[in-house]
């Protein structure tokens, strides 16, 4: 992580992080209907992210040239009580495999407990084997599919209480 920072997402970036998205669900054969690839905010996550940020944060980590390096964002989520949603959380290949992962974690979940939540949803599928380790080693557990399931190609939920 040395050298590296986050920073919360502006639209200078929007262009670069919607691509790294896009390519991470590409290369997991997950650009299909039913996932982010496909959400209407992508191309322009910053308008998302900053339209409310009394509840909703995107934070980019960014590489010693200042370059993007992943993302990680937190919004509310009303299927369970004062809880966020862990959404859109991806690294460039390039940086993948150092750990950075718990950090993007670490990040957003002191963001959530910030912005006042106790708990954080996420929704993921069986093909990202390395970020279901990631959250099981988190800390997140399994759960049934909420009704309030945003992608419906996702598979896997989880939830956490924060401390």
């Amino acid at each position: 992580m040395e050298g590296m920072k986050f920073e919360k997402l502006s639209s200078r970036q929007d262009a670069a992080l919607a691509g790294l998205i896009r390519k991470n669900l590409e290369a997991n054969r997950l650009d299909i209907p039913g996932t982010a690839y496909f959400d209407e905010s992508l191309d322009h996550l910053s308008g998302y992210y900053g339209a409310e940020p009394e509840k909703r944060v995107y934070y980019v980590l960014l590489d010693e040239e200042g370059r993007l390096a992943g993302g990680v964002g937190i919004a509310e989520l009303d299927a369970f009580p004062d809880c966020a949603e862990l959404q859109k959380l991806y690294l460039d290949d390039r940086v993948k495999g150092r750990g950075l992962g718990y950090r993007m974690m670490e990040q957003a979940e002191r963001a959530a407990g910030k912005l006042g939540y106790r708990r954080i949803y996420l929704e993921t599928h069986d093909n990202l084997k390395a970020a279901i380790h990631l959250y099981e080693r988190c800390g997140y557990k399994e759960i049934e599919k909420p009704a309030a399931a945003v992608h419906g190609s996702m598979n896997r939920f989880f939830l956490k209480e924060l401390k």
